[in-house]
């Protein structure tokens, strides 16, 4: 009887023991895993859904199947010229084959401490290629002209003639092949071709910001102002070009609207002139009595402007002083 309870109580065990192992086990959407048996991979689970394993035997090392980032560290790194700058890169990667990567590397840290040692070595190599002209420029629009300058309004017209004048001054700009985009595919594709191998796939490399080291910085400052004053000089003669065009139309037409505004005037006055002339002679003419009187009081108004400016008169024998000795 002893005997058959201990074998009950072992079954029960047994059956309990299996349970909490846990012979089902879930697979989540984006996961996927890989069973491992003794230290050997014996199959790879890429679906989600309720999976059955061999308890105590069988073990489940789960990987994300989902697109992850990886975030590098800013890096001062040398251009061709041998300028220093700070470059920070990052990355979209997953897990593409699972056995592989449980193999080569097998946990997730690991993974991104191996993305950092190919990346950043692909980016210290490509960097120090190219010219920094190509890491900090994306294309040469800075040094495109625009052909439709008729078409422009009179600000982007006026800019673009300033822009080209700037550049013919001496503030020119040197041409890039590649610019930052393409370098940065240049890192994806050398760094593509170093992760097969630990089952990772490399999606993209992307380029976050790149930075002037602090001896760099302080020359880039210098030039930016240096060309920022020649553009601000060239706005300014082409105001003050502007100014002195539109000052001399604007002289031109006054000289034009006040000579024809004479014109006009003299015009007018001779009109004037003509027909008092004319009144006068008629007014003259129909009454000798008045023009007599008319001619005395004209004198006499005359006589009595003119005198007191007189400091000697030396003769009174004129026609002009006939009315002061005239006796009618």
């Amino acid at each position: 009887m002893k005997k058959i309870i201990t074998s009950i109580i072992v079954i029960i065990v047994i059956i309990i023991g299996i349970a909490v192992a846990g012979p089902l086990y879930v697979i989540n959407e984006g996961e996927q895993a890989v069973i491992v048996q003794f230290g050997r991979i014996i199959d790879v689970i890429s679906k989600a859904g309720l999976k059955v394993k061999v308890p105590f035997i069988d073990e489940v090392v789960r990987y994300p199947k989902k697109i992850m980032a990886w975030n590098g560290e800013a890096r001062i790194v040398p251009t061709a010229e041998r300028q220093f700058i700070f470059v920070d890169v990052v990355a979209r990667w997953r897990i593409s084959d699972p056995k592989k990567f449980y193999e080569s590397i097998n946990i997730v840290d690991a993974a991104y401490s191996k993305l950092s040692e190919i990346i950043d070595s692909e980016v210290r190599t490509v960097v120090a290629e190219n010219p920094l002209r190509e890491s900090v420029r994306n294309s040469n629009i800075i040094m495109e002209r625009t052909s439709h300058n008729e078409a422009a309004g009179i600000g982007e017209s006026i800019e673009v003639d300033i822009l080209n004048s700037t550049s013919q001054s001496g503030s020119s700009y040197e041409p890039i092949t590649k610019g930052r985009r393409q370098l940065a595919e240049e890192i994806l594709a050398r760094s593509r071709r170093m992760v097969p191998e630990y089952g990772i796939e490399l999606i993209d490399v992307v380029t976050r910001q790149i930075s002037y080291s602090p001896e760099l910085t302080p020359s880039v400052y210098a030039r930016m102002i240096r060309e920022r004053n020649q553009i601000a000089m060239a706005f300014r003669s082409e105001g003050e070009g502007r100014k002195a065009e539109w000052l001399g139309k604007m002289d031109n037409e006054k000289r034009s609207i006040l000579s024809a505004a004479y014109t006009q005037a003299q015009t007018i006055m001779g009109n004037a002139d003509a027909r008092a002339a004319r009144i006068y002679a008629d007014a003259y003419n129909r009454d000798r009595e008045r023009q007599i009187f008319y001619d005395y009081w004209r004198a006499i108004e005359s006589y009595r402007q003119t005198m007191p400016k007189f400091n000697k008169t030396l003769t009174t024998d004129m026609d002009y002083f006939r009315y002061l000795y005239s006796t009618r």
